[in-house]
Order: structure tokens, then C-alpha cells, then sequence
């Protein structure tokens, strides 16, 4: 599996959280930033992980902000992707088993670390069910397609 991660200003300590512990998995990564100490736009760093991650560049994404609010926003504007807005562990299961979720968008300021990490590694260790699922997320793609 082959994750993009990037956050803006307001998610930089958490993501490097994360990249940690997917060195600790052994997950290989890309880091698509930001490095920057002051305020950035979240969308200079969601559409382009989006893009990658729609692209098949990538397997899945990871973006960070203050609140993951304005990422999660920013990636579904990209079509193809499928990101969530995900604080807790049941619904970064649920994400992946129910939405085949390809990104998932977290905030810094929302959750600590430590149930970031489970997070992660829960997400990372779903699987789509597929099933009655699929013609959900199947729906959502003759939309994307129409729009298009």
C-alpha cells in the first residue's frame, strides 16, 4: 500500500505523528507538506493529494488541518475520491468496510495523537465489504460521471 499525506499550517505536528507510525508499519509514503511556519490555503495542499489519489498515483491519502473540516471539503471536489472526515475508530472502520473511502481527513486541533494513531491504523487495516455497498458507492460514481 502507498499513502500521500500533506496538512496545512495547522496540521503539521500531527502529520508528522503519523509519518512516524507509518514508519513503524512499514507503510510506504509520500510527504506532500506543508513545511511552512505560517498560515497556508488547505486547498494548495488537498486537490493536489486528491489528484494523486484519484489518479491511482497512490493507494489512499491522508490529509491533516486545524479541524480536517476544510480537507475533507477541498478532496471531494475531486472526482474519483472519497474522503472522510473521521475522529473516531468506528468510523474510520466504517469508512473504509461501508464507503471504500480513499482518503481520510483528520484535525489537529480536534483529536490528540494517540487516537490519531488508532485511527490510522484501523483505517489502514480495513477492507471495502463491497456487497450491498458497492451499489452505493456505485451511485455516487454514474453521479461524478454525469457531472462530468
Amino acid at each position: 500500500m502507498k499513502i500521500a499525506i500533506a496538512s496545512d499550517h495547522g496540521g503539521t505536528n500531527l502529520r508528522a505523528e503519523i509519518i512516524g507510525l507509518l514508519k513503524e508499519l512499514n507503510v510506504s509514503y509520500e510527504d506532500f507538506g506543508c513545511e511552512c511556519e505560517g498560515s497556508v490555503d488547505y486547498p494548495d495542499y488537498a486537490l493536489p493529494l486528491a489528484e494523486i489519489v484519484a489518479k491511482g498515483e497512490f493507494d489512499r491519502g491522508i490529509l491533516i488541518c486545524g479541524t480536517g473540516i476544510g480537507m475533507s471539503i477541498a478532496a471531494n471536489k475531486v472526482k474519483g475520491v472519497r474522503c472522510a472526515l473521521v475522529h473516531d475508530v468506528f468510523s474510520a472502520k466504517a469508512t473504509r468496510q461501508h464507503n471504500d473511502t480513499n482518503v481520510i481527513a483528520m484535525g489537529e486541533r480536534v483529536i490528540g495523537p494517540g487516537l490519531a494513531m488508532e485511527i490510522v491504523r484501523t483505517w489502514l487495516g480495513e477492507e471495502f465489504e463491497g456487497g450491498r455497498h458497492a451499489g452505493r458507492i456505485g451511485k455516487i460514481s454514474e453521479y461524478e460521471d454525469r457531472e462530468a
